[in-house]
């Protein structure tokens, strides 16, 4: 079976390494820096929920710590709990808003592991019934069947109605 490719609007120069001239892009974030899309949905003292840019589904989320660490293993026992909490948070809102039908969550920490970033971050990705596999997925195939500027207000209101 022949598969065709599927573009995202926009990503193709962020692909060719056009990104905001940042040192980090998460770190902009949490600064609240003007050169950087803000798409944060819900926000703790050490952690940071936000949609991706340039996402595999519809809600795909990213947490990460508002410290610049590297790996999963910088994190204190402190913050894994709260790290903890704020996933199953984040399933709880996807799950009310979206009904997703399963999720992949996962890090990829290093330039080899696909990680675009060098900020810790874990992805959030809900998962729908008759959708393409997750090797597809990895592999970079996307449809997109919603605006993330639309699933940011939708999920910012979520986060308030549910977190506790």
């Amino acid at each position: 079976m022949e598969r065709g490719n599927l573009f995202i609007p926009g990503k193709l120069p962020y692909a060719r390494g056009k990104r905001p001239e940042v040192d980090c892009i998460l770190c902009a974030i949490r600064d609240k820096d003007e050169r950087v899309k803000n798409l944060v949905v819900y926000e703790v003292e050490r952690f940071i929920v936000t949609l991706n840019l340039y996402p595999y589904a519809p809600g795909h989320l990213m947490i990460f710590p508002k410290s610049h660490l590297l790996d999963l293993r910088e994190i204190n026992q402190e913050d894994l709990k709260e790290l903890h909490r704020l996933t199953t948070l984040s399933l709880d809102v996807l799950d009310h808003l979206y009904q997703p039908h399963g999720y992949n969550l996962g890090y990829n920490v290093g330039v080899v592991s696909g990680a675009s970033m060098e900020h810790l971050h874990l992805h959030i990705v809900p998962r729908y019934r008759n959708e393409m596999g997750f090797l597809d997925i990895i592999n970079g195939a996307r449809i997109i069947v919603e605006d993330p500027v639309e699933t940011k207000d939708k999920l910012k209101e979520a986060f308030k109605q549910i977190a506790f």
